[in-house]
């Protein structure tokens, strides 16, 4: 490089310099605040588990259980249902919400039975399926072991929970889920994957976890499938009595 261009690039750069700072000391604060739309008013519920005002109650103590919900067939649920908890009847099947959803944030409470039967998966034993897919298993896993990818807290078969904080049986729980749905490419594939964030009892035991598919019993979650659209929340019968109460949701 000879003396000439080198004298004409460091001018260019000095001049490029002193125009940027000079753009700079011209920025005021208002420059960068954002005023409208305003940010909307959301009323927030007493405690953590009560509703906040934008929620929509899908269970909840003086709502029949099937003014929201029904069974596999669309026919009137035939869960147990007294002072506001349903609780799974053996052999009733699934109950599903009337609704479909997309994005949300989720509570749930749920209450594996008192007595204790059984060990492993045979031991309060229930399922919630977002967008009647993917599974976050409900077990009774206080000083029960299970395979770690199907305990409590688990998205079913493909992510272990950080931690076990299983509560003892008989005693009522919480999960608070935030769940983005998946979106997909033309050929059915997923251009984006479905993300949840579970908090189990208030303890994070899941942080924004990519499913690789729907939830498989046997076999491998799939990488391509049918693409859908929204879907309905589902809570499982697996012969066992678990019980569920206070479940709302808030579309996002």
């Amino acid at each position: 490089m000879n003396t000439k261009t080198f004298l004409t690039i460091a001018f260019a750069l000095t001049v490029s310099v002193a125009t940027a700072q000079k753009e700079e000391a011209k920025m005021v604060p208002a420059m960068t605040e954002i005023w409208d739309p305003e940010v909307p008013v959301v009323t927030p519920g007493q405690t953590p588990m009560d509703a906040p005002s934008d929620a929509i109650i899908l269970m909840g103590e003086g709502i029949d259980l099937g003014y929201e919900w029904t069974n596999g067939k669309g026919e009137n649920p035939g869960w147990k249902w007294e002072n506001g908890v349903a609780t799974v009847v053996k052999g009733a099947g699934v109950i599903k919400t009337k609704r479909q959803f997309e994005d949300f944030q989720l509570h749930v409470e749920w209450c594996s039975p008192e007595e204790v039967v059984g060990e492993s998966q045979g031991r309060g034993n229930s399922g919630i399926f977002l967008q009647e897919l993917y599974e976050l298993q409900v077990l009774d896993n206080f000083n029960n072991r299970t395979y770690r990818n199907g305990q409590a807290g688990s998205l079913y078969k493909q992510a272990a929970p950080l931690v076990n904080v299983c509560t003892g049986p008989g005693k009522w729980q919480t999960y608070d889920i935030i769940y983005t749905a998946p979106r997909f490419n033309e050929d059915g594939t997923y251009f984006t994957k479905p993300r949840v964030t579970v908090l189990q009892n208030g303890v994070l035991v899941q942080t924004n976890t990519e499913l690789r598919g729907p939830t498989q019993y046997i076999g491998i979650p799939e990488y391509t499938i049918v693409k859908h659209g929204p879907g309905a929340l589902i809570l499982q019968d697996h012969s066992n009595p678990v019980s569920y109460r206070n479940i709302w949701i808030r579309e996002l």
